[in-house]
């Protein structure tokens, strides 16, 4: 029975997401009613809400209240904390010079037009782990690199996929998603992005930049001078606009900081407490300082700090609110028996862990196709893997990566996601022409994936 009304509330849920109302609300109202008809059906052992008041209602919104809390302290300040961080840096041109000073290096190796193509996607990849908004380092790419490769010689459908093409990874300290997979796998972010993001990573990139390279060449030949014509003159772009050259390390300050630190207890005697969210917050004060010091005011610096506290609510509304409604919706799955069911029936078909991975990976990449949004795929399913990573005997980690990889590597090649609505309205391409070119680097990326998690199982 609960099996049967979880899967009648799960269609209803994409019904509705399809139908664009708010992930937050349909999350949570959904998680809240499989909460409650768990309640009335006598399902409270498999949640552990089995004492305190006897009314059902009652009971649900204190395991609502509780995932607030929890959220909040934890995993949630430590994403509003890198929000505001994300917001300030670009709000004193730091975001900017970080891309320009990278650009600069790229226009000396002097690379033909489809190689300069190629080269700039991991160095855009690069950009996007220290500024892990999606939608908002792809604009700022579409208005920095996006001309130059142009006015090179690539064409605009070429240049926008790629640009796409460099937020397919959800990686690094900075990233939402990667600090939800932490939490979740209970790893330090810093180990969990040097010890399992980056070797994950970094074959996937140099195959999906190859991928990348013959697909639009392809495409490019077929369509003849479809999407060629330059929108910008490459030379009227990412000016400096007074910002000192050295703010361009203002972005990859946490990075810094975090690896620094990790580096000092691994290899020394010392051993230095120093979290994401710390990171973050003395990033900003040196962003602070610096800033005030190019303006010569410290007024001016104490009222750009609304900046930070802006970016934090931002982020609140955006993505934390995810995390809790995603918990929710999480434990209303549990409640309903959906994932005991699942794990016996795997077990019953004999299916191997391998073949878990497989699922629940491909799970969270359609979910992420059908939300648009990396992060509430990976939100509403995360949770649930420490639990199938014991019934099944292996490490959670195994099982959080390619579902983390997953959900960023969907939303690229989501028509509904913001990144590729924002960058297809700048490029005047159409939507349907950067999925058909992201379409098979990503498969090619998620399937090599896969392929190494199941070797590593």
């Amino acid at each position: 029975m609960g099996i049967f009304l979880v899967f009648l509330i799960l269609f209803g849920v994409c019904w509705a997401l399809l139908k664009g109302w708010p992930a937050q609300a349909v999350l949570l109202f959904s998680g809240m009613l499989m909460l409650i008809l768990a309640s009335l059906l006598g399902y409270d052992y498999l949640i552990g809400f089995n004492e305190g008041s006897n009314f059902s209602f009652v009971r649900v919104m204190t395991i609502v209240s509780s995932q607030f809390s929890k959220s909040l302290s934890g995993v949630g300040l430590m994403i509003m904390s890198i929000g505001g961080f994300v917001a300030y840096s670009d709000h004193i041109g730091a975001s900017n010079e970080l891309v320009r000073q990278t650009l600069s290096g790229v226009k000396k190796l002097r690379l033909s037009p489809p190689l300069t193509c190629v080269a700039i996607l991991p160095l855009m990849q690069l950009i996007f782990v220290c500024i892990p908004s999606a939608a908002g380092c792809a604009c700022l790419f579409m208005v920095s690199v996006f001309p130059v490769l142009v006015g090179l010689g690539v064409s605009r459908a070429s240049a926008v996929s790629v640009i796409t093409g460099s937020t397919a990874f959800g990686m690094g300290p900075a990233s939402a998603i990667t600090a939800s997979a932490s939490s979740i796998a209970n790893i330090p972010i810093v180990d969990y992005f040097i010890q399992y993001q980056i070797p994950t990573v970094w074959p996937l990139m140099l195959v999906m930049a190859i991928s990348y390279y013959l697909v639009n060449r392809y495409f490019d030949g077929k369509q003849g001078k479809a999407f060629r014509a330059p929108p910008i003159n490459p030379s009227d772009t990412v000016k400096q606009n007074d910002v000192p050259s050295l703010f361009s390390l203002i972005p990859i300050l946490p990075i810094i900081l975090l690896v620094s630190v990790y580096l000092i207890n691994e290899y020394t005697d010392f051993s230095i407490v120093l979290n994401t969210t710390m990171a973050m917050i003395i990033s900003w004060i040196i962003a602070l300082i610096a800033f005030s010091l190019k303006m010569k005011s410290i007024k001016s610096a104490m009222d750009s700090s609304n900046i930070f506290w802006k970016g934090m609510s931002d982020i609140f509304v955006s993505v934390v609110t995810l995390v809790i409604t995603a918990g929710v919706f999480a434990k209303g799955l549990i409640s309903l028996g959906f994932i005991q069911g699942m794990i016996d029936g795997a077990q019953y078909l004999g299916l191997g862990s391998s073949l878990v991975l497989v699922v629940f990976t491909l799970l969270v990449f359609l979910s992420s196709i059908l939300m648009g949004s990396g992060n509430a795929a990976f939100f509403s399913f995360g949770p649930l893997i420490p639990s199938i990573a014991a019934k099944f005997g292996v490490n959670s980690i195994n099982l959080i990566l390619p579902m983390n990889l997953a959900a960023s590597l969907g939303r690229t090649v989501s028509p509904i996601s913001g990144v590729i609505l924002a960058t297809s309205s700048i490029a005047d391409v159409p939507v349907s022409e950067i999925v058909k070119r992201n379409a098979i680097p990503i498969t090619v990326a998620l399937l090599l994936m896969l392929l190494i998690q199941i070797i590593l199982l």
